[in-house]
């Protein structure tokens, strides 16, 4: 009898396991740029990022994400708990990406360009440390809400960093029917000694085979210590599904996209002056290509884009914000 308990409790425990075995995924971006002005190029291992997913109860599940080449760099990119005790709530704890905007929020597999617009990667890009609370209504759609706090840390300077001062956002995310989108958030951040409020809205369709989206970011400094920075980003992009029974490419996307940004700073002051300076000169861009869909067992695509940039009189260009053609290759498992 003893022995049949015992198998039997080892089948409940392998069961459970079985249930709640983790998830691994990763994303391979591996690209090649040339500067068409410049006549430079440079092959590029974008991301090398890998991510454990899973649950050990049905209402606790967990994130751990790092990155070993992002731009060259490992890091560590999230690290979280998420307590689910209805199906419509969550609280989570830990590492994350802050809730604000639409494409900041995306992972690098989600992007439907080889390079992030200027609100997902200068003006809108935040992690950080800290809770969220999320929850999710149905008024005849769903209407999702998310608001948390953090540190401002960042994701490097957690051991000795104690702060009185708290960083915020909230993010509402309205899913209308048939397609439409409406995302409205705001966020607090403290780089150094400047509070910076951010407000940003965005839309978009998605459906039959389009997407079609557009956002816009306003970002203000308290006291006046920089001009306000306004940004946008739109693009359309349409999947046109190729035929036959086993094609190489699934899907072939033409797409297009303008985004701009007025002069922007990170919030950090000059370790001289004391007064915050320019980091990223006033510039729009216009981005043209085409998305080809493999047809493997994992998401990849290849991604063909040319970059024309346009910069106010006086800015100086980064060394990687020049024309260029890209390709890229990223790959989902």
């Amino acid at each position: 009898m003893k022995k049949l308990m015992a198998i039997a409790g080892l089948c409940v425990c392998l069961d459970a396991a079985a249930q709640f075995k983790p998830e691994i995924h990763g994303t391979i971006r591996g690209k090649y740029e040339y500067q068409t002005e410049e006549g430079m190029g440079r092959f590029q291992v974008r991301n090398a990022r890998f991510s454990l997913t899973g649950k050990v109860v049905d209402a606790v599940s967990y994130k751990a994400e790092i990155d070993l080449s992002d731009e060259g760099s490992i890091k560590m990119l999230d690290a979280y708990t998420r307590i689910s005790p209805w199906r419509t709530l969550n609280f989570t704890i830990g590492q994350m990406r802050v809730p604000f905007t639409i494409d900041a929020h995306r992972s690098p597999h989600q992007q439907y360009f080889a390079n992030r617009s200027f609100i997902a990667k200068q003006v809108g890009n935040v992690r950080d440390v800290g809770a969220t609370l999320g929850y999710t209504f149905n008024v005849g759609f769903p209407l999702v809400l998310e608001a948390g706090v953090f540190n401002g840390s960042g994701l490097t300077e957690q051991k000795d960093f104690w702060t009185t001062n708290i960083n915020y956002s909230a993010k509402a995310q309205l899913f209308f029917p048939r397609g439409f989108n409406l995302t409205v958030s705001v966020q607090k951040i403290k780089p150094e000694n400047v509070d910076v409020m951010m407000y940003d809205a965005g839309a978009y369709y998605h459906g039959n085979g389009w997407h079609i989206e557009a956002e816009y970011l306003y970002k203000h400094y308290a006291d006046n210590a920089y001009g306000a920075v306004h940004s946008f980003d739109g693009f359309v992009n349409y999947d046109i599904k190729t035929g036959g029974r086993k094609p190489f490419i699934k899907k072939v996307s033409p797409l297009l996209r303008y985004d701009y940004m007025s002069d922007h700073s990170d919030g950090k002051a000059d370790e001289v002056s004391g007064a915050l300076f320019t980091t990223d000169y006033r510039r729009s861009r216009l981005t043209g290509g085409v998305t080809l869909s493999l047809a493997t067992p994992f998401v990849s695509d290849i991604r063909l884009n040319y970059e024309k940039y346009f910069y106010r009189s006086g800015a100086v260009a980064k060394p990687s914000e020049q024309d260029k053609l890209v390709v890229e290759f990223m790959t989902r498992f």
